[in-house]
Parts: C-alpha cells; sequence; structure tokens
C-alpha cells in the first residue's frame, strides 16, 4: 500500500508540474482559456482514465486490506487461547481448554510459552479498554458486547509489561498485567500448579485467616480454587502468592503491601470497587497468614 500510494503521489506530483509548465492557449472573449473540441476530449479523456485507475487502486486497496485483517486475526490451531476480560481497573484471565477441570484462571499476570503463538480473545464488561504490551504486539480494543482477537508469539524469555492504551476512568495509569514468557517445561510446569487446589491448613492462624475470609465480605467478591469461594466480581485469588504484584501492577507483592492493600484500597487506588476492610489488626494478620498460603 506504501509502493502503490508512493507512486500515485509521484504521478500526480509529475501531473501539477506538467500543468504549469504547459502552453497556454489564448483566452477568449470573455476572459478564459479556450479550448479546441480536440484538446478537450483529450483532457476529457485522461480525466476519466485517471478516475477509472483510482477506483480500480481503491477497490485493491480494500480487497487487501480485508485479507490482511483476516490473516492478523487467524491464528494456528494449535495456539495457546487465553480470554482476557478487562474491567476497571484489572485484567481477568483465563486460560481455555476443552476438558473443564484444566482451566486455569489468574488475574493480572499470565504466562505462556516461548517460541510459540498465543492467542488473546479479549473482551470488556464495563467501558472500552485497550490491550498493550508494546515488546509483544500492538494495541487492540476491549469493546462491551463485543469480542475481539490478538495474537502474538514472544520470542525471548522475559517479564513484558502489557498496560491499558485506552483511557478508562480515574485508575486507567494503573491497569497493568505482566507477561511472563518461559520455555515450554516451566509453563507447563506453572500451568499445572495453577490448576491445583489451594493446600490444606494446618497452622491456626491460616485457619483463623481462612474463617476471616470466608465470613468477612472477601469471599462475596473473590474466589479461591478448591474452597466454597467462588464469586467473580473481582479477581480470583488462588494462587495469588504466585504473582509479582498486586492491584493490577500498582505494589510488589510483599506482605506489608498486601496487607496495606486490604486495609485500605482507596489510599493505594483512589476509586478502585474493593471498599476498606472493617477487620480488626488481629483478623487481618489472620487474613493475610492464610493469604500467604496461596502459592
Amino acid at each position: 500500500m506504501a509502493a502503490v500510494g508512493g507512486m500515485v503521489w509521484i504521478a500526480v506530483v509529475v501531473a501539477m508540474f506538467a500543468s504549469v509548465r504547459a502552453k497556454r492557449s489564448s483566452l477568449g472573449p470573455d476572459g478564459l482559456i479556450q479550448l479546441s473540441a480536440d484538446a478537450q476530449r483529450r483532457t476529457a479523456g485522461v480525466v476519466n482514465v485517471a478516475t477509472v485507475i483510482t477506483v480500480l487502486i481503491l477497490l485493491g486497496f480494500l480487497a487487501f486490506d480485508f485479507s490482511v485483517g483476516r490473516a492478523l486475526a487467524d491464528h494456528p490451531a494449535r495456539a495457546l487461547t487465553i480470554e482476557i476480560v478487562g474491567h476497571q481497573w484489572w485484567w481477568e484471565a483465563q486460560y481455555v481448554d476443552s476438558n473443564p477441570s484444566k482451566l486455569v484462571a489468574t488475574a493480572n499476570e499470565i504466562h505462556v510459552p516461548v517460541g510459540e503463538p498465543v492467542q488473546l480473545k479479549l473482551r470488556s464488561t464495563d467501558v472500552i479498554h485497550s490491550f498493550w504490551a508494546p515488546n509483544l504486539t500492538g494495541k487492540r480494543d476491549l469493546i462491551p458486547g463485543y469480542v475481539t482477537t490478538q495474537w502474538f508469539t514472544a520470542d525471548t524469555a522475559g517479564r513484558y509489561r502489557g498496560q491499558c492504551a485506552e483511557f478508562c476512568g480515574l485508575q486507567h495509569a494503573k491497569m497493568a498485567l505482566d507477561i511472563v514468557a518461559e520455555p515450554r517445561a516451566q509453563f507447563l510446569a506453572w500451568l499445572a500448579a495453577a490448576s491445583a487446589p489451594a493446600a490444606p491448613l494446618a497452622d491456626s492462624a491460616q485457619l483463623a485467616g481462612q474463617r476471616v475470609f470466608m465470613n468477612g465480605g472477601c469471599a462475596t467478591c473473590h474466589s479461591i480454587g478448591g474452597t466454597e469461594a467462588r464469586a467473580s466480581v473481582g479477581p480470583t485469588l488462588s494462587h495469588l502468592m504466585g504473582r509479582s504484584m498486586i492491584a493490577a501492577g500498582t505494589l510488589p507483592n510483599t506482605r506489608e503491601n498486601l496487607t496495606r492493600w486490604i486495609a485500605n484500597p482507596q489510599a493505594v487506588k483512589p476509586g478502585a470497587h474493593m471498599p476498606p476492610s472493617p477487620l480488626t489488626a488481629v483478623q487481618l494478620n489472620a487474613l493475610v497468614a492464610f493469604l500467604e498460603t496461596l502459592k
């Protein structure tokens, strides 16, 4: 398209200079340049030919655009498929598998194998978001009520940052996603661990924290695999401590930051839909002790 457009531009510039340097006919009684019948026919012929060529070029561009669009949307049959859902202001991710027992859900961090195609199915539950991981692929909008697709291949192992690239509200800047590209063996190990249920608890403080989680309101918004907590309002907390960041890339995932976030999310991320916690210090410490077991 750039080459054809460049040739058209050159042709237009050449025609412009040719017309400027062309010999002028004499002026008629009305003060206008008079063209002979032959000159008028030649001029009309040039205009008609240029119009036909323009229409053919535009039709060719249209067909080319559709074919390229389909090629970009298509993906290899064996691509890893991940459904990404944008929320204000966090990312939900689910690894698609024909076996329901192997479905893996996570939030704000995804793992992919190096050198293998990955397809993303993108949608939004509230406003328009835009998925952008600049070191891996281009931007693609997430539109409420409509599924868009994008695919990429990570050629080099590493941790890549994804970001919402469409202004979506107050905390748009704090809506990040980590993409961890790793060798296939490490990826499969992570996938197996991520699909495993939560480990059984033995410590009394952890058991107390689990009761706080289930009875203190946390379970009305969050889910944890292998437990009765199955809500989907907020991010899933299954294997929470396996993620490097919390609050969609806002804070490093440490005990101190986790405690700070639970106690008062609005102080960290004003406008976030998670309310401040009314827990006592003892309850909060027990809850964090329980969450630290989710590895």
